[in-house]
């Protein structure tokens, strides 16, 4: 199993105060990292995040992202050391959107190891992951209605997705919190775990996804699985042979049966990038 210690530091495009960006073998992993402050969003966090979420999303090396939050939480939402100004004051060009760069605009898988507490903010940008692995005795919530505010950064179209209207109107309109097994049970993530596994967990994965999965195909798959909340099922099955017909065009189709017969890992050469956008 990848060793979170063995991570190389990776080059983003300047050096970040609010989290840690590093590589090993193909996989990414971004820690939020202002333990002081439980990893609350403040301090350019939001903008940093963005850049290395882009620095990732350029770089053909990287086949998967784990995002991830400095112990003893993942994220705690926003800051609140304005006070009562927190939600009062939004500034000039304000966004609900929670940062510029969503993780489901990514052409490559992004893993949430939620390994600690994630509230607000916190939660949400979890939920903009691709696959979510919970701590089983951390809390989580959307809280945002008890503080005078709404869920932000699409919670009110990813919730109703993932998890069902009824399921979403209890998260967002009580604002309560709850641990990683009623997350789970919400259908929030998919696996729930001791807090110290989750990070190893979910780097498991993300490099069996590195090693073994075309580029090409689960940057694809990704986009039509975002993609398909707004389509109906023609429209998907269109999709679903357009994507076909582009990556059957590829080597990459031939290698994977190849490595498979030969068993043996295989040796992909396509980029990840979704063909047919």
């Amino acid at each position: 199993m990848p060793n979170a210690k063995a991570l190389q530091p990776m080059t983003p495009s300047h050096e970040y105060r609010t989290l840690l960006l590093a590589v090993d073998s193909g996989v990414a992993t971004i820690t939020l990292s202002r333990p002081e402050r439980r990893n609350a969003v403040g301090d350019g966090m939001r903008e940093e995040l963005a850049d290395a979420y882009r620095t990732c999303d350029r770089d053909d090396g990287v086949r998967a992202v784990v995002l991830t939050g400095a112990p003893p939480a993942f994220c705690a939402g926003a800051d609140l050391a304005a006070g009562e100004d927190t939600f009062a004051s939004p500034g000039s060009g304000f966004s609900a959107a929670g940062i510029d760069v969503p993780a489901f605009t990514l052409s490559k898988p992004v893993i949430a190891a939620v390994n600690g507490h994630a509230i607000g903010l916190g939660l949400t940008l979890a939920l903009q992951c691709d696959l979510r692995f919970f701590a089983a005795d951390a809390r989580y919530g959307i809280v945002q209605v008890r503080r005078g505010v709404v869920g932000d950064a699409y919670s009110h179209w990813v919730l109703p997705r993932l998890v069902g209207i009824a399921n979403a109107a209890e998260i967002l309109l009580t604002g309560t919190t709850f641990d990683g097994h009623r997350a789970v049970e919400l259908g929030l993530g998919s696996r729930v775990l001791d807090a110290d596994d989750v990070l190893p967990a979910a780097l498991e994965v993300a490099h069996d996804i590195a090693t073994n999965t075309a580029p090409m195909s689960v940057a694809a798959s990704k986009r039509l699985l975002w993609d398909s909340f707004d389509l109906d099922r023609a429209a998907v099955g269109r999709r679903e042979t357009e994507i076909h017909l582009a990556v059957m065009g590829h080597d990459d189709a031939r290698e994977g049966v190849r490595a498979h017969l030969e068993n043996r890992a295989p040796e992909w050469t396509g980029r990840p990038v979704d063909p047919t956008s």
